[in-house]
């Protein structure tokens, strides 16, 4: 199994990566952030894998143990929240044959919506040969580092939404070096939280009903982006499942390559600024959304997948109302 890395919380607060292969983990020793981590590691011209290696080990950890004690955090973030960008893309899954079937039959029709629109030019262009550029999907911005959420942490949904729903992702997780190259340290568990009532009520809300929180699974998984990835997400409410489904992502079952979502991403000359972090979450194909579930403060997302060996939890909150009014000066 690939490295995996994990930011924890030590008894006494200190903070500390953690490296996994297998069923074995350990602290990295001298290491307290993977921010820190991928830093060293572009700067001195090797992987993460082959950086680890060199380090050793300090002490073993239970990482299921700390996860119960809430002590895992989310595996990246940045020492300023202004200089992380949350982000992600729709419509990048095929779904069913029979959502594909669906689609086409709906062009054949003439119904050419948007949503068809995006599809068909995802299925017809989203994956080129490697390097090239292909068709360019759906982007939204989620916000910045103060959105992101870690295990177990609530997500929380403001007090106008219509709605607070699951999304389960796999999200990928650069670094800008310092002469503007994006580096993918790995891919983690996501959750890209959404209001898809307010979506739904209208595309043009779309950009609304994004800037969200989103939360980040306990392990950064590095190395090559597994092709075909299996999971299940859950709603639990009062610790009973109340909606579940199975779910695939990878490249065997998306319509783009990462590698074009990735260009498309950081084609702009504003996401390739030195030092700054991106998360982008890849799309999903399953949503408790869809089957008519309504979430409800208190209720717990719970997503796990077969690419990771620890889930991703996240309880649903709710803020009370802000006077968003302005003062002229």
């Amino acid at each position: 199994m690939s490295l995996r890395l994990t930011q924890v919380r030590e008894a006494d607060g200190a903070r500390r990566v953690v490296a996994s292969e297998g069923e074995g983990a350990f602290l990295l020793p001298g290491v307290e952030t993977v921010y820190g981590l991928a830093l060293a590691t572009i700067s001195a011209g090797m992987t993460l894998a082959d950086l680890v290696a060199a380090l050793g080990r300090d002490a073993p950890i239970d990482l299921a143990q700390a996860l119960k004690e809430g002590r895992v955090l989310a595996p990246i973030d940045h020492p300023d929240p202004a200089h992380l960008h949350l982000s992600g893309v729709g419509l990048s899954h095929f779904g069913s044959p029979q959502d594909v079937a669906a689609m086409r039959a709906a062009a054949a029709a003439g119904d050419i919506s948007d949503v068809v629109r995006m599809f068909l030019l995802g299925l017809e262009g989203g994956r080129p040969a490697t390097g090239a550029v292909g068709a360019q999907p759906e982007w939204f911005y989620k916000g910045d580092g103060d959105g992101l959420v870690g295990p177990g942490a609530p997500l929380v949904s403001p007090d106008f939404a219509l709605d607070g729903g699951e999304e389960p992702e796999l999200a990928g997780v650069y670094v800008i070096g310092p002469d503007g190259t994006p580096f993918r340290l790995g891919v983690a568990l996501a959750n890209e939280f959404s209001d898809h009532v307010m979506k739904d009520a209208s595309y043009h809300w779309v950009a609304h009903a994004k800037l969200r929180p989103a939360a980040l699974g306990p392990e950064l998984l590095t190395g090559p982006v597994p092709r075909d990835i299996r999971g299940w997400v859950r709603v639990l409410r009062a610790g009973a499942a109340i909606w579940e489904r199975p779910f695939a992502t990878g490249e065997a079952n998306m319509m783009y390559s990462i590698d074009n979502l990735e260009r498309h991403l950081f084609k702009y000359a504003a996401f390739r600024r030195p030092g700054d972090v991106h998360v982008h979450c890849f799309g999903c194909a399953v949503l408790s959304h869809l089957d008519g579930v309504t979430p409800e403060p208190g209720d717990v997302f719970e997503i796990a997948a077969d690419a990771f060996t620890l889930p991703l939890r996240n309880p649903l909150a709710r803020t009370a109302g802000v006077d968003a009014g302005v003062r002229a000066l």
